[in-house]
């Protein structure tokens, strides 16, 4: 198909374009896994095609995120694992879009890099199929740029696009948020993908053994606890909107809780987090510990454990809990909804 598309002048500028197609022949397969019925089109042309099935959707509303890794690409590097970082593109997307109630339809992905390496773009895009086959979206396009001169030879970033779909009137909706309404916490797999700078610079990364036991970690590495994928909470949190009034949830992304807890609070209302039901992973536990972070700024910074919240009416709490731990989440409660104009107090 790409014979005659070859240019020796670029490829003496630092741009293979023969590589990309190698590129997209290798991740074909992984693509093939997130193939959902809505899909209209073929890897390889301008634009993805996507026919939404409105059944049952009276008033279909779009919903759609974006974000990137961020520097936690860094460790990806170090360690010269390239194929999990793509669960962390989908999932800081998809984890927003649900965060309105909307089911994830179809993702994008945008990989820069300084030279196109066929099997380690393929190895990306591996990660990116599995973060969608994991929250049922379809990833229908994307776009591989080599750019030498602009990104070191072995390095790259990656950002990522989500549309989802949510009826009108099920749009998750805070004003119906009262006092006495509970705080749910879905446990989250690690640091994710926000604080990077910060952990970097406390483990001075470039330098650490990444791959040497430590034993405040049971025994796992740094690296690989480092690079442990962000969770994706999409099929769980539809299950429980299916059955629960939810009326709020909160992504705990950058800012930790004191930055996005309050982004599903109404005025007037104030989230109030008993801290010592909050279930810190190991891994905070050390980085405050190795990095004398003290506890305000770690709260302020990472999920410390906690992917996401959710608030229920106090009579849904036990009914909410038994969904969410059916379909696979360390759910449990980690406060109330009291009145207050701070929107969040953690004590």
């Amino acid at each position: 198909m790409h014979e005659k598309s070859k240019s020796e002048a670029y490829a003496a500028a630092g741009v293979d374009i023969t590589a990309g197609y190698k590129s997209v022949e290798l991740m074909k397969k992984h693509i093939a896994r997130t193939m959902t019925k809505g899909v209209c089109s073929d890897v390889g042309g301008f634009g993805g095609l996507f026919e939404m099935d409105l059944e049952g959707i009276s008033k279909p509303v779009l919903v759609s995120g974006t974000d990137g890794v961020g520097t936690k690409l860094k460790l990806a590097f170090l360690m010269d694992k390239h194929d999990t970082v793509g669960i962390d593109c989908v999932a800081m997307c998809v984890n927003d879009v649900i965060c309105c109630g909307a089911k994830p339809l179809f993702f994008l992905d945008y990989i820069a890099c300084g030279k196109n390496v066929p099997e380690r773009i393929a190895d990306i895009v591996k990660g990116v199929c599995e973060g969608c086959v994991q929250s049922g979206a379809a990833l229908i396009g994307g776009e591989t740029a080599e750019m030498p001169g602009f990104y070191p030879i072995d390095e790259y970033d990656l950002a990522g696009y989500c549309t989802g779909i949510v009826d009108k009137d099920k749009i998750i909706n805070n004003k119906l948020m009262a006092e006495g309404d509970v705080v749910i916490a879905l446990a989250s797999s690690g640091v994710h993908s926000n604080g990077f700078s910060l952990v970097r610079k406390v483990f001075d990364v470039e330098k650490a053994d990444l791959k040497a036991p430590v034993s405040e970690l049971n025994g796992k590495s740094l690296g690989e606890t480092l690079l442990t994928p962000t969770k994706i909470y999409v099929k769980s949190v539809l299950a429980l909107i299916e059955e629960v009034k939810v009326k709020g949830i909160s992504h705990i992304t950058g800012g930790g809780f004191y930055e996005n807890i309050p982004r599903s609070i109404p005025d007037g209302l104030c989230a109030k987090i008993d801290k010592k039901s909050v279930k810190i992973l190991p891994i905070f536990n050390y980085l405050a510990k190795v990095g004398n972070v003290c506890e305000r700024d770690m709260f302020n910074t990472f999920n410390m454990g906690v992917g996401m919240s959710i608030v229920v009416a106090k009579e849904d709490v036990n009914k909410a809990l038994e969904i969410l731990k059916a379909n696979g989440e360390d759910a449990y409660v980690i406060g109330e909804i009291v009145k207050g104009e701070d929107k969040i107090e953690i004590i």
